[in-house]
């Protein structure tokens, strides 16, 4: 792992920087470029701005380690929320969460109730609940609730999970979602982790990437592969190509954001693209998390943090 993502990496856990950062004006003027804005209706007027270019999205209403009860259902009434605007709007768009931020660390119990809530809800409105990925602490936990909730005949195909390609066990565990018919986001990983659990190395993350891809659009289950990586996206349209998978039986997936002139030119060329689109308050893990990812989106920010 790099000098640079490992100091943003390490940065995005510093209280003291984020409450600073999140409080601050130039904060929030520097974190515009990856954030909606810090309202539903900011997300909203985004999804339908998206939607008009032919681009479907997945909404996220950003925070993560509750530390109430409390905090965790407010957490949840924002999706709540979500889903009915959605249904109301007709936009395409569903809902990504994190188990950290409806109550995990509270109980287990706590998070699976609230997220079932959400799945309840999202049947009814004929959405989708994609349960993000956090870190390693976490995957177990991720993997079991989702696949504890797919497990009702009326929730399937309306919850799915992600899977982050860096990480050695990744391989059991979409064979493992695959048997149970789960829709995977499957990205390269951006949390700090040992090199016993990921590895460390760039070529062999991309080659993970790679080999978990062919395995997921082989599935026949419809599958989003997230990644700005050209080289990741030529290798998923070639191999697609080869086995003469139709291109709208998956989709690829980017961040609000980043290279939008790659999202268009997809979606121009015949592909599916959903754009991840996070907003609220609570932006500043995200936001450095997609520096550690991305070091050029740092070059990109100094270049036109002055420019209207």
């Amino acid at each position: 792992m790099s000098f640079l993502r490992s100091t943003f990496i390490g940065l995005s856990r510093n209280s003291t920087l984020r409450h600073l950062a999140e409080q601050s004006t130039l904060g929030r003027r520097m974190s515009s470029r990856f954030v909606a804005g810090f309202r539903i209706e900011d997300a909203l007027a985004a999804a339908t701005n998206l939607n008009n270019q032919g681009l479907s999205v997945t909404l996220d209403s950003l925070g993560e380690n509750v530390t109430t009860p409390a905090q965790a259902r407010q957490s949840a009434q924002a999706y709540h929320w979500l889903l009915d605007a959605i249904a109301q709007s007709k936009l395409d768009a569903n809902i990504s969460l994190k188990l950290t931020q409806m109550g995990v660390d509270l109980g287990l119990d706590l998070a699976t109730g609230i997220v079932s809530s959400l799945v309840d809800h999202a049947v009814q409105a004929n959405s989708f609940v994609r349960v993000d990925m956090e870190g390693t602490a976490y995957t177990q936990a991720t993997i079991d609730l989702v696949r504890q909730l797919h497990a009702k005949p009326e929730n399937r195909g309306h919850v799915g999970i992600v899977i982050q390609a860096y990480l050695r066990r990744s391989a059991d565990d979409i064979s493992t979602l695959l048997r149970d018919g789960i829709r995977i986001r499957l990205c390269k990983g951006a949390y700090q982790e040992p090199p016993d659990l990921a590895f460390p190395d760039k070529k062999d993350v991309d080659a993970s990437f790679v080999a978990l891809t062919k395995v997921l659009l082989k599935s026949g289950v419809f599958h989003g592969i997230a990644t700005h990586d050209p080289a990741m996206i030529a290798a998923t349209k070639d191999f697609a190509r080869a086995e003469r998978i139709d291109p709208k039986t998956f989709e690829f997936q980017m961040l609000y954001g980043v290279r939008r002139d790659l999202q268009r030119s997809l979606v121009q060329e015949g592909y599916r693209v959903r754009v991840y689109v996070p907003f609220g308050d609570e932006w500043y893990p995200y936001f450095m998390r997609r520096l550690a990812e991305r070091p050029a989106n740092v070059l990109f920010l100094a270049r036109n943090f002055f420019r209207r």
